[in-house]
């Protein structure tokens, strides 16, 4: 206890304003309330029969979607070893390449320099099926056409 007198609190602050520095209030015992659930207590038969429904309904939802499947869209370039290069031959190939999962798009020729064109070639991949490692291994055996391959754009569809 501190030495002095007690005021009431409206001589400090607003007259409206409520004393409840010094009230003491009658709290009970918050021990039987068990706000986050206790694992003590056994689930009723009920209880349990809902849940497994639930999660039954739930699974059966759940087969009937289709499977997302992740594609990617992959603009291709494909360079020449000179200007004397068969570009339709070399596309020939390159269009040759078959798996599943890709599927080839729409191409042309741009010119590189000093003659030289090179293919660009577009293809849409299901990612889990055709990579890029395997799309360049590929075109990239065709030695007597193809000197080098690079990835230009890569997009997710």
């Amino acid at each position: 206890s501190l030495p002095g007198v007690k005021k009431a609190l409206g001589k400090y602050g607003p007259a409206d304003v409520e004393d409840t520095t010094g009230a003491t209030t009658d709290s009970k015992d918050d021990d039987d309330i068990d706000l986050f659930g206790s694992d003590d207590e056994e689930e009723s038969e009920e209880a349990k029969k809902l849940r497994e429904e639930r999660l039954a309904q739930y699974e059966s939802k759940k087969s009937k979607k289709p499977a997302v499947v992740a594609k990617s869209s992959i603009l291709l370039d494909v360079k020449p070893w000179d200007d004397e290069t068969d570009m339709a031959k070399l596309e020939e190939c390159v269009r040759s390449i078959q798996a599943d999962g890709l599927v080839w798009g729409s191409s042309k020729l741009v010119p590189v320099g000093y003659g030289i064109k090179k293919l660009q070639i577009q293809c849409v991949v299901e990612d889990d099926k055709v990579g890029t490692d395997m799309l360049e291994e590929r075109i990239t055996a065709f030695e007597d056409y193809v000197q080098s391959m690079d990835v230009a754009a890569f997009n997710k569809i």
